[in-house]
């Protein structure tokens, strides 16, 4: 089976500015990745070429199915719905009800059936434990209740691959352990999607092991479970 997200001496780089070379990184369908480094070591610019945000220039990427190097600007569109993001800063549409916030997303994704988009909607929705919070307005729920929404929509188009950029960043350590074991949940389903998560909280990955990457010295490396209980937290802020 082809990896879901593979990339080979791959260069990462916003405008011409470049941020990491010779990047290596091979990730199967339904696998779950720390992406971890200090502030500014490049683990977004990562996430960001994976999204087409940042074309690639140098070296080889495939991403669902999607050639990096080669990709047209009319299909980064179909790319994208591949792919559900995870923001630590939630970005919800703060005018509108959480319903609205979902189906905002639907229709941009061109659902039209509003029964399959009322099925789908709540089906999302009952995934993160939130049925009761559809026609609240973003304001009214908490830091944890919004991120799990935030998850919900990541997953409405049932996503090959979900990247989560510290989504636990603005939580406490009670509410982030209920985000990550929701995410867990969502790794251990059935033809779940591969999970990419920048963290710089040590405790989830050390609560919840999973491979992990290292973004250092403008470039990345894999980290052996013993090596990663040595990293100093301070290190990575």
């Amino acid at each position: 089976m082809k990896p879901i997200i593979k990339l080979e001496n791959a260069n990462i780089e916003n405008a011409k500015h470049l941020i990491l070379t010779d990047v290596n990184i091979s990730i199967e369908k339904g696998e779950m990745v720390y992406l971890i480094g200090k502030v500014g070591s490049g683990k977004t610019s990562i996430l960001r070429t994976i999204t087409a945000e940042y074309p690639l220039k140098k070296g080889d990427a495939e991403v669902a199915g999607f050639n990096l190097r080669n990709l047209k600007k009319r299909e980064i569109p179909y790319l994208r719905r591949k792919i559900g993001v995870v923001f630590q800063d939630f970005q919800l549409l703060m005018d509108r009800s959480i319903y609205d916030n979902l189906l905002f997303v639907l229709k941009a994704t061109g659902w039209k059936d509003k029964n399959k988009i009322d099925a789908r909607i709540n089906e999302v929705i009952e995934s993160v434990g939130m049925k009761h919070k559809l026609h609240k307005m973003p304001y009214n729920l908490s830091g944890g209740e919004q991120q799990r929404i935030v998850i919900a929509r990541a997953l409405l188009n049932n996503p090959d691959i979900i990247l989560a950029d510290e989504p636990t960043g603005n939580l406490d350590e009670v509410t982030a352990n209920e985000i990550q074991d929701l995410f867990i949940k969502i790794h251990e389903e059935e033809e779940g999607p591969a999970i990419i998560m920048v963290t710089h909280n040590h405790s989830l990955y050390e609560k919840y092991p999973s491979r992990t990457i290292l973004c250092e010295d403008m470039t990345t490396k894999e980290m052996e479970p013993e090596a990663i209980k040595e990293i100093d937290i301070s290190d990575l802020i």
